[in-house]
């Protein structure tokens, strides 16, 4: 391609200029390393990669409690109530290359019974304070235009739903993750920590 537009320049009698040649000569020099070009090398696709693209797509499939057939089949299975950044969470692990699940929460409607079978997948529960929980929802009814007071927003129903999380989370010892105070990347590190812990265990 190089030297397709070099002999195009030329032809239209436009100066062209290899603006990286000397930076690339003065390191090889430097390092006293010979300069191997390769093309698209800044493009390979190696099995990091592929592994990364294979966990995205899992995630994205398995999202909110869809595909739960083979569930068994994750890395890490993330339940919470609404509200507990499940999703962004799964996407930002699944870009670690961890194919992750994640399942809701939801009043009076019972986990998929794959749940109770799992023995892969780490699971973790997310949780977060009452206040926390009220501030994301109400953001999230007034950008879609809801005033109305409901009990997606109710203070003891999110108390409830919370408090359900906790016991189902004991239940099954599940590790709880208070996202109150957490960014997606500090919710993300403490999973994989677990998950480290957990899989050291595993190999023992």
């Amino acid at each position: 391609m190089r030297k397709l537009l070099e002999t195009r320049c030329d032809a239209l009698g436009i100066p062209s200029i290899a603006i990286l040649d000397p930076v690339i000569e003065f390191l090889s020099a430097y390092l006293n390393a010979e300069s191997i070009p390769q093309i698209g090398g800044q493009h390979v696709l190696d099995a990091e990669y592929f592994g990364r693209i294979e966990a995205l797509n899992f995630t994205m499939a398995h999202d909110d409690g869809q595909m739960v057939e083979d569930i068994d089949t994750a890395d890490l299975v993330l339940v919470g109530i609404s509200r507990t950044s499940k999703t962004p969470t799964s996407i930002y692990l699944a870009n670690k290359g961890i194919k992750t699940a994640n399942i809701p929460l939801v009043p009076n409607i019972p986990l998929p019974p794959q749940i109770e079978k799992i023995t892969k997948p780490l699971v973790v529960c997310l949780i977060a304070s009452t206040e926390r929980i009220i501030q994301i929802r109400r953001n999230r009814l007034l950008s879609l235009n809801q005033t109305e007071e409901t009990e997606y927003i109710d203070r003891d129903k999110i108390a409830e739903e919370l408090k359900f999380a906790r016991t189902l989370s004991a239940r099954n010892n599940w590790p709880l993750v208070d996202v109150t105070r957490r960014s997606i990347e500090e919710t993300a590190a403490g999973i994989l920590n677990l998950l480290s812990k957990r899989n050291q265990v595993r190999s023992l």
